[in-house]
């Protein structure tokens, strides 16, 4: 394929990164890593290790988009788990690198609280399940949304409401509760912890884990805390960003959006939307890719209500975090989708 065909390239920019880190040396993707958080490290890593006979018209199209940055290039012919392994030893030594190199050839383990962002879910749920619901609490304020939601997946279901209503009803954290927790972790944190209290919390942050909940169990345990507190579960509510309040997303942010987004997650996420939305979708494409769209929507058979809401999932994740990042600007949630 020639160059001038990378149009037709579809290449979310996870996949374009992790092409690009496979692309250049071991130090100098290194480099880069330790710029990032443990989040990214292990979605990068997570694509790196899934590549496999990337076309080379791919690799000119990334290439293309990161000429700049891209200073040093090897091929992507040598293995994988080696070279991700030597590269993130490079990049958090070998310690950091080891616990998650097991898992997903990625790694990484810090002090306090930050030792739990580097643990998949279920070994978090296992270390708190028998703590305190203020501790449990605590935790989750902390980890990314997504992660705390995963937590949440692992803990019993009758100690979910209470988790999140304490989430929600954060504030602030004394140092002496965040010691309690380092004890529990069996950890140190680097350094004094201060007499300051520590923002932790609220109602954003719950309305984080709640978005990035499946479907069924967010509503479920939507509907609990409005049967205990129904102001608090309004507010919630009211801060959440569902797929249907992508309407409200101004075309400049749309068009940033799908740029992210793969087609056949795009696809299975309109499958569940209404008229107003794919036509917001259509409007901000191109002519002859929103016709491709329509007649890929069209053709497209009958799909599980799971793998739509999964999908949906997916664009809200990235959609918040380019919110975070600044590229977009999300519009306000809190409508029901009927």
């Amino acid at each position: 394929m020639p160059v001038n065909d990378s149009a037709n390239i579809n290449l979310s920019t996870l996949d374009q990164a992790a092409i690009l880190m496979m692309s250049m040396g071991e130090k100098e993707a290194a480099e880069v890593l330790k710029h990032l958080g443990p989040k990214d490290v292990q979605r990068i890593g997570t694509a790196m290790t899934a590549l496999e006979n990337v076309p080379q018209e791919h690799v000119e199209h990334v290439m293309s988009n990161f000429l700049e940055e891209a200073r040093s290039i090897t091929g992507l012919g040598m293995g994988s788990d080696g070279y991700i392994r030597n590269m993130l030893v490079e990049a958090l030594g070998e310690d950091k690198a080891g616990s998650l190199v097991d898992r997903i050839l990625l790694g990484g383990n810090t002090s306090g609280l930050d030792t739990l962002k580097w643990m998949d879910a279920r070994s978090v749920a296992d270390i708190i399940r028998n703590e305190h619901p203020q501790i449990q609490a605590i935790v989750m304020a902390h980890l990314d949304g997504d992660q705390s939601a995963e937590v949440l997946t692992h803990l019993p279901d009758k100690v979910r409401l209470d988790i999140v209503m304490r989430v929600a009803s954060l504030d602030a954290v004394q140092p002496s509760a965040l010691q309690e927790l380092n004890t529990i972790l069996e950890k140190q944190f680097s350094g004094n912890a201060g007499s300051q209290a520590k923002a932790m919390g609220g109602t954003k942050v719950a309305a984080e884990i709640m978005n990035n909940l499946e479907t069924s169990v967010e509503a479920e345990l939507m509907e609990l805390i409005k049967e205990v507190d129904e102001d608090m579960g309004t507010t919630i509510q009211d801060l959440m960003f569902v797929f249907d309040n992508l309407k409200a997303v101004d075309d400049r942010g749309i068009q940033a959006l799908l740029r992210e987004v793969s087609s056949e997650v795009l696809i299975l996420a309109l499958k569940g939307s209404d008229e107003e939305l794919k036509e917001k979708i259509f409007g901000n494409m191109s002519k002859r890719a929103a016709e491709l769209l329509r007649d890929d929507l069209e053709a497209k058979g009958p799909v599980k209500l799971s793998e739509v809401e999964g999908a949906q999932k997916e664009i809200l994740i990235i959609a918040r975090r380019m919110a975070d990042a600044g590229e977009i600007v999300l519009g306000g949630g809190g409508e029901e989708m009927l």
